[in-house]
């Protein structure tokens, strides 16, 4: 009775996010409390209970993830602010030129970098702004030029580490046991994505709708500016009117990466070293405080949605590990879960869709829950549920029209998400599947 109890409970909650009756947040805040309830812990208490356990213990349980997330928004902030993002936007129209797919392939990787950096809409924003137009000026139609942001934001996630610190906190794993499986599901979301572009931009054309000139503003002033001033001075003015930031400031998406994977410092520290990087690359001494406060409080606004979210993960993640839900899941998870290497592939690759929609596979949402039973539980190796919830991350950060990067990239090509989804789907369920096998060849055999 316990464990029907909790599955309806679930059942609810699912239904809630879906018909967004409530915000998801505040969906599983209020799960957690019902698991909890229903698992038989008191409501107060000084061990397992609710209040002691889910609420005090659960809220701060991610606590690193919510400060990556901080620093995260805060450089992300920086590379827009900079015009260190429009810049390598910028860059890789201008060497593209004419040619539809080159600059595709550019904004992808500028994708790659944002993606690194931070996730979801301001992600989105960064590598979409100038990227997604000049995209459909040079004759890549909408829905592709959406979907290439998306993808090229999804092959980033493996590298972000932000990701890596909430799959560490969430599945209770060293950070080196994620970033040992992301930094080889790498090449398999940069290969998916590569596939997308050049295969949908092959099935649907080129269409030619609009021309822009980017960065038209410094054509007509070299009369004015020719006469004066060093040649770097010149430059410097040219570079200031149409928005650019220097050549080594566009070094500032790799500097977290670089300390993170090259000099194994830890995730807060690099991403800090970012911000330094950009503040001193980027802004002038003068400006340099008052651009630091003004992007750390645009952070903050940017930050809180997500760290709402991940407060409310950690109660639902302490309310499934209590003793009470555990031992009323585990049977039946036990019973339903895939032993068979082959039937773990078969089995999750069939569910890939339960990640869309906020439905159960969702990391972000009731997925964490799912993945909590199946550590607790002792179903599968941790590391082995790393690999399955990043791999159906892939499908999550690209594919789901009710996530914050899709509606946002759809919307600004002049798409519905759910076009989004059709159109890209194909490629990322292919991405989530190559990712199961790679989990089942790394942990299960």
């Amino acid at each position: 009775m316990t464990a029907l109890g909790i599955l309806l409970a679930m059942a609810v909650g699912v239904g809630l996010m879906l018909t967004r009756r409530l915000p998801t947040a505040f969906a599983l805040v209020l799960l957690a409390v019902a698991i909890a309830l229903i698992a038989g812990a008191p409501l107060t208490g000084e061990e397992e209970s609710v209040v002691g356990t889910v609420v005090q213990e659960g809220a701060p349980r991610l606590a690193a993830t919510m400060v990556a997330i901080l620093l995260g928004s805060w450089l992300g902030t920086l590379l827009s602010e900079t015009g260190i993002a429009s810049t390598l936007v910028r860059k890789i129209v201008e060497f593209g030129g004419e040619r539809p797919s080159l600059v595709a392939v550019g904004i992808f990787l500028v994708a790659i970098l944002c993606g690194s950096i931070t996730g979801s809409a301001p992600a989105a924003m960064l590598a979409g702004v100038v990227g997604i137009p000049a995209m459909i000026a040079v004759g890549v139609t909408p829905t592709v030029a959406a979907g290439t942001v998306l993808v090229g934001i999804a092959a980033g996630l493996p590298l972000e580490l932000i990701n890596w610190q909430f799959l560490s906190d969430a599945i209770g794993v060293p950070v080196s046991t994620v970033q040992h499986f992301q930094l080889r599901m790498f090449p398999i979301a940069l290969l998916g994505g590569l596939a997308y572009i050049l295969v949908e931009m092959r099935r649907k054309g080129v269409r030619h709708t609009w021309a822009v000139r980017v960065g038209a503003g410094a054509g007509g002033s070299g009369a004015s500016g020719g006469g004066s001033g060093t040649r770097r001075e010149r430059a410097a003015r040219r570079r200031q009117r149409r928005g650019d930031a220097p050549w080594y400031a566009l070094l500032t998406p790799l500097v977290p990466i670089v300390l993170a994977l090259g000099l194994e410092i830890p995730i807060v520290p690099s991403l800090l070293a970012g911000v330094v990087f950009a503040l001193v690359t980027a802004v002038s001494w003068r400006e340099m405080t008052t651009t630091a406060l003004r992007t750390l409080y645009r952070a903050f606004d940017v930050a809180a949605p997500p760290i709402v979210l991940f407060i409310a993960i950690g109660m639902l993640l302490a309310a499934v590990n209590l003793p009470g839900a555990v031992q009323a899941l585990s049977p039946i998870v036990v019973a339903i879960s895939p032993g068979h290497v082959a039937l773990f592939v078969l089995v999750f690759a069939l569910m890939v869709p339960l990640a869309l929609y906020r439905g159960p596979m969702n990391i972000f949402g009731l997925g964490a829950g799912v993945a909590g039973v199946l550590v607790a539980g002792g179903i599968y190796p941790a590391p082995a549920v790393v690999g399955l919830m990043a791999s159906y991350g892939q499908v999550l950060g690209v594919s789901d029209p009710t996530s914050t990067q899709t509606v946002w990239s759809s919307q600004y090509a002049g798409v519905r998400p759910e076009r989004s989804m059709l159109s890209t789907l194909p490629y990322t369920w292919v991405i989530a599947v190559a990712g199961l096998c790679l989990t089942a060849y790394l942990y299960l055999l």
